[in-house]
């Protein structure tokens, strides 16, 4: 069987989600292959959280910091029933290794990136006088608590509101199904898939590979290929305890720096996240006993009630994939602006989207976008011209441009 779209999007977790609505939107015909469930891999697996990441601020990424905290502030605007602000607290004690100067430096930043005003974009300094209140945070060497908003949402529910979207609008769902090579044939692609236990065939215009963690596998079923930079994987952990906290997220060093969420979820507490370089199978990756100890550990660190608890009282754990940029620094350090590649520069069949945020994935979609407007604007004989392409949905160019 065969069916034409001018693109076609692999993978329906966030980014692939993101990328579908906003091509939809802008009046192209679009189909959504994905191999076993919308959300079924790293986007059910994030830390929930809506934020600027104020830990990036660390490492100098001010731009990703001030596009997440814009994209924040229109997720709150236009999905309040998905995402919600949450307060967020940060202990400072004698032992930490962020002091309270260098932590206020930090959320001034922050909050003046946020370029909002009201109780939302400012943090405070908490009085010992509440301290009292803070689910039962240990107080011993405890200098200063911090306290701002950042928001938490339903990470699969996101997505599937999304891809719901996206369908419609117009966008073809294709679930479950898997691509077995997508080749340049006349202009546009020959897309061979494996569906409903029959092999398939589409033809389409363009190939956008939101694949997460199956990339580079993606791309390497591709003719041509994205040109892809080095890049490896890294697995983020979170475990959840069957005790209840509060309706505050906490902010806390684990004994080796790295920062880390205490937070409600579904009635207990998530705690997370580890970050360790992973080199196996996608569909292998799990906790290990070693992160799970290390996570159990940190929440016991600060909250006393905790520490009765041993690991065969996680209730229940879970790992995502990240996809980074392979360098020397370790995981914790290492830039996570997204990755958008292709094959061409001004021309593209095939783009890959490689990494990203929860948070900024419709600035993620426009930029997809904006990379594929020339190749969806030429006209059908292939000229390189830059003709009118009609929409079916009948859309205006300077609609299909916002």
């Amino acid at each position: 069987m065969s069916m034409n779209f001018d693109v076609l999007v692999v993978g329906a977790g966030i980014q692939g989600a993101g990328a579908a609505e906003a091509l939809t939107k802008a009046g192209y015909r679009v189909a959504i292959l994905e191999q076993v469930g919308v959300a079924a891999a790293t986007s059910s697996r994030s830390s929930k959280l809506i934020h600027g990441g104020l830990r990036y601020l660390e490492s100098g990424q001010f731009q990703l910091v001030y596009e997440c905290l814009r994209e924040r502030r229109w997720l709150l605007d236009h999905k309040p029933q998905l995402v919600r602000m949450v307060p967020f607290y940060i202990p400072v004690y004698r032992h930490s290794k962020r002091s309270a100067w260098v932590l206020r430096l930090g959320l001034t930043l922050y909050s003046l990136l946020t370029g909002a005003t009201g109780a939302y974009s400012r943090f405070r300094t908490v009085p010992q006088s509440e301290w009292d209140g803070l689910a039962g945070l240990d107080r011993e060497g405890l200098v200063a608590v911090f306290s701002y908003y950042d928001a938490q949402t339903d990470d699969a529910a996101l997505t599937r509101n999304v891809v719901d979207s996206a369908v419609a609008l117009g966008a073809r769902l294709i679930c479950p199904g898997s691509l077995i090579g997508a080749e340049l044939s006349g202009n546009g692609l020959r897309v061979d898939y494996f569906s409903e236990g029959q092999l398939n065939t589409l033809r389409t215009r363009a190939l956008v590979n939101c694949s997460g963690p199956w990339v580079e596998s993606t791309n390497a079923l591709c003719s041509p290929e994205a040109r892809l930079p080095a890049i490896e994987l890294v697995a983020g952990t979170h475990i959840e305890l069957p005790l209840s906290l509060g309706e505050q997220i906490f902010y806390v060093e684990a004994e080796d720096g790295r920062a880390v969420f205490v937070m409600p979820w579904r009635g207990g507490t998530l705690v997370g996240t580890t970050e360790r370089n992973y080199s196996g199978d996608p569909r292998d990756v799990a906790p290990t006993i070693e992160e799970e100890r290390y996570l159990l550990s940190t929440v016991q660190r600060y909250f006393p009630q905790t520490r009765a608890l041993q690991t065969q009282d996680i209730c229940n754990s879970f790992t995502g994939l990240r996809v980074l940029p392979k360098m020397e620094k370790n995981p914790f350090s290492r830039p996570r602006e997204t990755l958008i590649c292709s094959d061409n520069e001004k021309r593209p069949r095939v783009v890959a989207v490689a990494g990203g945020k929860l948070t900024s994935y419709r600035a993620t979609a426009r930029k997809v976008v904006k990379k594929l407007r020339l190749t969806l604007e030429e006209d059908d004989t292939g000229d390189g011209g830059k003709a009118a392409h009609t929409s079916p949905t009948g859309l205006s160019e300077k609609e299909r441009n916002l």
